[in-house]
């Protein structure tokens, strides 16, 4: 029986940023767009719902804030999503139109405490949420908004289109987090980002052969003109391109199947041969022929086993 041929698809898009319904507006119609394109399976970037709040520093120093970033917070904190909610049921019914698997990345808040994470939720094909991955560790200031999460959240599925999991923007520079992953025994690896330098297409090539998996990686395509009124002082130095993207899907073997996309927004489409995948493990296997499980072990506090769709 021939291995099968899984189409996925990339969003790279500018939200409406900090407006959560405007975003999942914008979400709605990617998703009728990827499935107009017949993909299976399709990935938005990292924190689409409200934005990625680049270049604003919620005027925050060591050891003194202020009120006029407090409102900035406060305003990112109400356009930030519950999951679920009713706002993700917008999404769930959307999804279920479409027919296919949705990741997508969020700014998520908690509905007791109201603590924010960087999120990416999974919905399968029938709309059901199935599950979401938090970052573990947000990077730079991020580390402000967004709070850190833990190994129950390192989460991938078994899928009629293979198993799939992922992590978030610069958790992919962390070796023991792609381990972790690695050894749930990934056929697509998901990588939502907010990383638009050339440098990221490296990396996302070193974690498809180090994988042996398929990596789609999505990033937003953002100009200072996007960002509401309010906000156009506090980016007087910013580049007029704010995030050029370099959304890319990269085989197991490193080659590029479509992509990198620069400076515009777009679908990528690429059509996953998993004979591909097959063929790439001859040679290395992470997890298998190639591990040294008498030398080298890697224990992941709760992180959950794979689960079936």
């Amino acid at each position: 029986m021939p291995l099968p041929t899984v189409r996925v698809g990339v969003v790279q898009a500018t939200p409406a940023l900090f407006d959560r319904e405007g975003s999942i507006d914008r979400v709605i119609r990617w998703i009728e767009t990827a499935a107009q394109a017949g993909c299976q399976l399709v990935l938005f970037p990292e924190s689409f719902i409200p934005c990625y709040p680049r270049g604003l520093t919620f005027d925050a120093v060591v050891g003194r804030r202020t009120d006029h970033g407090r409102n900035v917070w406060l305003d990112y904190w109400e356009n930030a999503i519950e999951a679920p909610s009713a706002q993700t049921d917008r999404i769930t019914e959307a999804v279920k139109q479409a027919g296919m698997l949705v990741a997508l990345g969020v700014t998520e808040k908690e509905p007791v405490g109201g603590t924010l994470h960087c999120s990416l939720l999974y919905f399968g094909k029938d709309g059901t949420l199935l599950g979401k991955h938090r970052k573990l560790k947000p990077t730079g200031l991020e580390r402000f908004i967004w709070g850190e999460s833990d190994g129950s959240t390192l989460v991938s599925f078994d899928t009629e289109l293979g198993r799939l999991g992922g992590l978030i923007c610069w958790e992919n520079y962390m070796p023991l987090a792609r381990m972790a992953m690695y050894q749930q025994g990934l056929d697509i690896y998901l990588a939502p980002t907010a990383d638009a330098r050339d440098s990221w297409q490296s990396t996302m090539q070193h974690v498809a052969l180090e994988g042996r998996c398929f990596v789609l990686a999505s990033n937003q395509f953002v100009r200072k003109t996007d960002y509401p009124e309010r906000y156009q002082a506090e980016l007087t130095n910013e580049p007029d391109i704010m995030s050029r993207g370099g959304s890319v899907i990269v085989s197991p073997m490193g080659e590029v199947l479509a992509g990198p996309l620069w400076d515009q927004e777009g679908l990528l489409v690429a059509d996953l041969d998993f004979a591909v995948l097959a063929k790439s493990k001859l040679d290395f296997d992470s997890v298998g022929h190639y591990a040294r499980p008498d030398v080298f072990t890697l224990t992941v506090t709760n992180q959950p086993p794979i689960q079936p769709v």
